[in-house]
């Protein structure tokens, strides 16, 4: 009981109303687009509504368990969600292949994870990572979600330009609660004007559904082995780029190691695979969670009670997005972005040494391309770190070649 209280009475202090909405944003955020993704995939496959509820009922209280105990433990805004990218590989692979054998695939995945994670070859990667090119990537990542938020325009632009107004008021009146004005003058004009579409809203519980697990060689080349590498360099990595960027040095292996159990424990019930957020822990981790570093963690605790709640309600969870316009949703997203996007656009320039490097990291991330089936966070970090190594050596060379230089510039004036 004494072990209880320690944490809980920290919580109830460190609580503050702007990392609690910090930390329901972020929960939105997260299923607002990846969770579309997730229903293609199900449809693409022909998968029973049951699967599909259970599928989501896995996933999010997997991410509640996950991102709550390790917030309190470490005392850090930790976001755990599923594999957004993982998610668009399965669109294309699950119709190919048994639904028995993609959990076996699921399991075999989540192993191998779980020990990189134990090994902890992931931190000793992590830490020789030049801060800048880190900076780039998550810059790279974020940059479509603030450039959608003005797309958006075009299609709702008295309900973006009254959230991007009453966000500017409010950042210049009271920062910490600019995101908050924003989510409720949205849902207002969305329910003023009949964009929220009520009639579309149900309740409903989802409920699990066990499935077996068959493994073959197939399963695991085909599913496996992406999932890993997708989970890794597009997950983990610009997920531990967003924390480091915060200034937290929370290690990454704890992270991963619980992440691939819960992924490991969850795989029967059809989740595909449990990681460490970027995007919507950029929202947990900034100043408009808190101005103090060390009570961020409270967003991390509201998100996963957050994925709780709605992962219960797995029929209601449906039907609450399928009600709000999408444009509100786009809009929300690029304004909670704001500040961690200029965050790291900052930390990205602010080494001369490193500005060209991290400048191609974060086009490259940016763009959104894809080669030979990886994301392009993964391309991003490759090419930032060869153009790192390349200007590295070049810059070391300078320094032997200047004496000469300035001798023949001493000559030319000499003889004029």
């Amino acid at each position: 009981m004494t072990t209880l209280r320690g944490p809980m009475k920290a919580l109830i202090n460190d609580f503050s109303l702007s990392a609690v909405v910090a930390g329901f944003i972020a929960t939105v955020i997260s299923y607002a687009g990846p969770l579309v993704i997730i229903f293609q995939a199900a449809e693409s496959a022909g998968l029973s509504h049951a699967v599909l509820s259970s599928w989501v009922w896995a996933i999010s209280i997997g991410s509640a368990v996950l991102g709550i105990g390790l917030s309190l433990r470490y005392r850090v805004p930790i976001i755990i969600a599923w594999s957004a990218p993982g998610s668009a590989l399965l669109v294309s692979l699950l119709p190919q292949i048994s639904l028995n054998e993609a959990v076996g695939a699921y399991m075999v995945a989540s192993l191998i994870i779980f020990l990189v994670g134990i090994s902890g070859t992931f931190d000793r990667l992590i830490g020789k990572l030049p801060a800048a090119i880190a900076a780039g990537m998550l810059a790279g990542i974020l940059f479509s979600f603030g450039t959608g938020l003005f797309v958006s325009l075009q299609a709702k632009p008295f309900l973006v330009l009254a959230m991007f107004a009453s966000y500017l008021l409010v950042k210049r009146l009271s920062p910490r609660y600019a995101v908050l004005a924003v989510l409720l003058v949205g849902c207002s004009i969305a329910f003023a004007t009949g964009d929220l579409r009520q009639e579309a809203l149900v309740i409903g519980l989802a409920t699990p559904v066990w499935i077996s697990p068959e493994f073959s060689l197939a399963a695991s080349l085909n599913i496996a082995l992406p999932l890993v590498m997708l989970a890794l360099t597009g997950q983990f990595v610009p997920g531990m780029a967003v924390l480091r960027g915060a200034g937290y040095q929370t290690p990454a292996s704890p992270i991963i190691t619980s992440s691939a159990l819960g992924s490991l424990l969850l795989a029967p019930f059809a989740c595909h695979g449990l990681n460490l957020a970027a995007i919507t822990a950029a929202i947990c981790t900034g100043r408009e969670a808190h101005e103090d570093p060390a009570r961020r963690y409270v967003a991390g605790v509201v998100g996963g009670l957050a994925y709780l709640l709605l992962g219960l309600f797995g029929a209601t969870l449906v039907s609450l997005f399928t009600a709000f316009p999408k444009e509100l949703i786009a809009a929300l997203a690029g304004l909670a972005l704001f500040g961690a996007i200029a965050a790291a656009m900052t930390s990205a320039m602010a080494q001369p040494d490193d500005r060209e490097a991290a400048l191609i990291t974060f086009l490259v991330t940016a763009s959104g391309m894809s080669f030979m089936g990886l994301s392009a966070a993964f391309w991003g970090l490759m090419f930032g770190i060869a153009a790192h190594l390349l200007l590295s050596v070049r810059r070391a060379s300078l320094p032997a070649a200047a004496p000469l230089h300035t001798t023949n510039l001493a000559k030319e004036e000499a003889t004029g």
